[in-house]
């Protein structure tokens, strides 16, 4: 049993879902980082998506782009990225660790050599944004047969077909995606996202959690109901941008609230 099978195994015991949290790693430098992220794993946070700075995120949205911008002008790679995992991994035993990237990052690094980098790090699983099933067999391949999911992606346009491809291939959580556009951004339909996530739920014993657009306790109250959890991110980037120095603190406080509301 891997650690997203026991995490969301004592959620489910209990009749709780999921927070899912991604920060992008490295901004605006490595220490400062990590420290955000060790307080938002003490503060409650489930699954901790680490996020791997790119120049061109473009699913992502102005929120995590320009933090994305700060981590790479701070000198992050991918090199450090893990270097932070393995110190979050130290701290945080059982908290299970998504490295999240767009794929060319990975193919500089060496795909060959990300396997063993990954284990060594303590990194459960991966979400790789732009990389399809039909092109994931490349990276699958050359992973040593570790224990090592691909997170997948589901988005509200996905027909039912290929919610069931996406599905089979899937491990650790599906990711679905609550709103069209960009992170942060969008509008949101509720009884589509509660059709699509029952319809998803049916056909795989995978949990189902939520993210895009998701920033309150408002927002986790209404759509925590839906899933098994809930995905939250360009929110705790802005938060900790605007708090500087007190970051930890202000992210911490805020975990808190949001992991209150899921849990009523």
């Amino acid at each position: 049993m891997n650690r997203f099978q026991r995490a969301f195994g004592r959620l489910a015991a209990h009749n709780r879902k999921a927070l899912v949290a991604y920060f992008t790693a490295g901004d605006p430098h490595f220490d400062a980082s990590y420290a955000v992220m060790d307080a938002a794993c003490a503060a409650g946070v489930d699954v901790l998506e680490i996020g791997v700075p790119f120049s061109d995120a473009t699913s992502d949205g102005p929120v995590i782009q320009a933090a994305a911008r700060r981590a790479l002008d701070a000198g992050m790679t991918l090199s450090r990225v893990l270097e932070l995992a393995a110190k979050l991994r130290a701290a945080h035993p059982e908290t299970p660790l998504v490295l999240f990237s767009y794929y060319n990052p990975l193919l500089a690094y060496g795909v060959d050599r990300l396997g063993a980098a990954l284990e060594a790090a303590g990194v459960d699983g991966l979400l790789i944004v732009d990389l399809p099933p039909e092109e994931s067999a490349e990276l699958t391949g050359r992973l040593g047969g570790r224990d090592l999911p691909l997170i997948r992606l589901v988005a509200p346009t996905t027909p039912d077909d290929r919610m069931r491809l996406i599905a089979d291939g899937a491990g650790g959580f599906i990711y679905l995606i609550t709103r069209t556009g960009v992170t942060g951004s969008g509008t949101l339909d509720r009884a589509a996202v509660a059709r699509q996530a029952k319809a998803l739920q049916a056909l795989s014993a995978i949990p189902v959690c939520l993210g895009f657009g998701i920033s309150t306790p408002a927002d986790a109250r209404e759509l925590g109901p839906l899933a098994d959890g809930i995905v939250i991110g360009s929110a705790w980037g802005a938060l900790a941008h605007e708090a500087g120095a007190d970051a930890p603190r202000a992210v911490s406080l805020r975990v808190a609230e949001i992991r209150a509301a899921l849990d009523q």
